[in-house]
């Protein structure tokens, strides 16, 4: 089996960084995609696409606060992990 992804898009926020010990730091920021096509009337139509992305290692987080900016434009080659959460009410 394979899990992997390969995104290329632009940062909607500058990256944010999560300390939880001095070497476990995590860097969060939403990416966003792109994609176009033609409708029925010829019509060009852009669908847009936002990911939240999770850098876990201490050296890309940081790498990633120092050069990533809002509106970078940035390839990611990784995994997708999904979680779900069930609020007090289910």
């Amino acid at each position: 089996m394979i899990n992997k992804v390969t995104l290329l898009g632009r940062l909607g926020k500058d990256p944010v960084l999560k300390h939880f010990s001095e070497t476990n730091v995590i860097a969060e920021f939403s990416l966003a995609t792109n994609e176009y096509y033609k409708d029925k009337e010829g019509k060009r139509v852009e669908v847009t696409d936002w990911h939240n992305i999770k850098l876990p290692f201490k050296w890309m987080a940081e790498s990633a606060e120092k050069y990533l900016k809002k509106g970078s434009l940035v390839y990611i080659d990784g995994k997708i992990k999904t979680r779900s959460y069930d609020d007090k009410d289910g």
